[in-house]
């Protein structure tokens, strides 16, 4: 990426395999949320670049989808390899764009890779089906793509959604248009300097911008596919704004305020450490997964929660770019102001707070948007700290007794993305399995996600499902073909 004099770096979009600036000469800066230091600036995209987009992909996208399928997973395989080779470089940027720790975002970027190569590996399953429906004809479905799809990444794990998502949408022969996050998009610069090495111009188009942009490309009549992931508020406002323009499939992995359940028959050392781990404090709680309310039956309570205070006592907020931080600071003053928010709500709600609340003190933290990982306990299933998503390191604690109220409790939200169940009573696990309304459920586990596993949400948490055959399938229409005998 280029410098400028003073050492900024300027990002530029990428549209039919050139780097542009926008047509509207506006630009966005992006800073280093844990000194606030300016770092960068990308372009502000205008619907008129969305339009050049959409141009440069459209004039692309045939002769890719003309591709042998082997061929087209080819060129991921190639990208996947490119990635890592500027995996470090990748992390590091990342770290001082995003705040999340530079171990995590090289996590991060190798998970986009492995994404990549699943998505090339299940190429050849993207195939129809015969249908005996007469004796003499033939009957049978054809999957085709869309043509141009539009995809909207989030701040908190911008390359390797952005990465890994691109790969599902184009293997099955559509171009795309992504457009990353404004408070993180530097590293989706670097993504379209590989790309260029890798794909055929015009596959992929990277159009930076703040929400204009996104709603340009929601609302473009040539874009019929648009995946987003993000909060359910904005996820409903690019529903409403899609079907003012045209019918579109529109997918969405929004928010989630996610029960962790820990029964009284449950591994408490292993419970303890999950709550900790599920809650991803290593990303600031920044994560729609994190599982961040906390319910303790009431044998164990007096046990976990302890544990899980003292967990959080010793993790180190520190430099992303230190290997030995646990946790880095809030992305942007944005998140940083609506965790504090929240925080003096649940304080006024009448919640009891029991670990965190404030910035760490130190002379390192006078800069930048930090927030100690927090704990409530006392929190009932009125208070909005209990109904609405933070995206903050904040974890509330609930007491419960009889299976009954836990299920309710868990399930008294409008959201339902993930749940985490901490039990060795096989019975009891999967009535929870089967009550909690959630998309993703682990058993004696929290956080991972698995290869091919398909990932998505229940009620107002999204619509659709990621992360495998199932992402990928969701970028092509089905064609119903009958031939006819004589």
């Amino acid at each position: 990426m280029a410098k400028d004099e003073g050492g900024l770096m300027i990002g530029r979009m990428l549209i039919g395999g050139e780097f542009v600036e926008s047509e509207g000469g506006g630009w966005i800066e992006t800073i280093n949320p844990a000194t606030e230091a300016l770092i960068g600036r990308v372009p502000e995209g205008t619907a008129a670049d969305v339009e050049r987009a959409v141009a440069a992909a459209t004039k692309a996208q045939k002769a890719w989808a003309a591709l042998d399928m082997q061929a087209r997973a080819g060129y991921l395989n190639r990208l996947g390899d490119a990635i890592l080779e500027r995996a470090d470089e990748l992390a590091e940027l990342e770290a001082i764009d995003t705040g999340n720790t530079i171990g995590k975002m090289k996590a991060d970027v190798e998970k986009s890779v492995e994404r990549i190569r699943l998505a090339a590996g299940l190429a050849f399953e993207i195939k129809g089906q015969t249908i005996p429906a007469t004796a003499k004809g033939l009957h049978m479905t054809l999957p085709t793509p869309y043509g141009i799809v539009g995809r909207i990444i989030p701040f908190n794990h911008p390359f390797g959604f952005a990465a890994s998502r691109l790969a599902s949408a184009i293997i099955p022969g559509n171009a795309i248009i992504i457009k990353p996050c404004e408070t993180s998009p530097l590293s989706a610069c670097v993504l379209g300097e590989i790309v260029t090495e890798i794909l055929p111009a015009g596959v992929v188009n990277i159009v930076t911008g703040g929400p204009a942009t996104g709603e340009a490309i929601v609302r473009h009549p040539k874009i019929k596919r648009i995946a987003f992931i993000g909060h359910a508020a904005t996820g409903m406002a690019i529903q409403r704004a899609a079907a003012d323009v045209a019918v579109k499939h529109v997918t969405l992995e929004l928010g989630g305020k996610n029960p962790m359940i820990i029964c009284p028959d449950a591994d408490l050392d292993a419970a303890s450490a999950a709550a900790v781990r599920g809650m991803n404090f290593a990303w600031q709680g920044q994560s729609c997964g994190s599982t961040s309310r906390l319910m303790l039956h009431e044998d164990v309570y007096d046990t976990v929660l302890p544990r899980v205070i003292e967990k959080i006592s010793t993790m180190k907020a520190g430099d992303p770019l230190d290997p030995a931080s646990d946790m880095g600071p809030m992305n942007s003053k944005m998140q940083y102001d609506k965790t504090m928010k929240y925080i003096d709500i649940a304080k006024a709600d009448g919640a009891t707070l029991a670990a965190g609340g404030k910035r760490p003190e130190g002379p390192e933290y006078e800069k930048g948007f930090w927030v100690e990982p927090t704990v409530f306990t006392d929190v009932t299933t009125d208070m909005r700290i209990a109904r609405e998503e933070v995206f903050g390191p904040v974890l509330s604690v609930f007491k419960w007794r009889e299976i009954d109220e836990v299920i309710e409790m868990a399930n008294a939200i409008d959201l339902g993305l993930t749940a985490s169940i901490w039990t060795r009573d096989l019975d009891l696990a999967l009535r929870l399995t089967r009550e909690v309304e959630a998309g993703y459920v682990w058993i004696n586990g929290c956080g991972t996600h698995f290869r091919n596993v398909p990932h998505g949400g229940f009620k107002n948490s999204g619509t659709g499902r990621e992360e495998g055959i199932d992402e990928i399938l969701s970028y092509t229409e089905v064609k119903a073909v009958n031939i006819m005998a004589g």
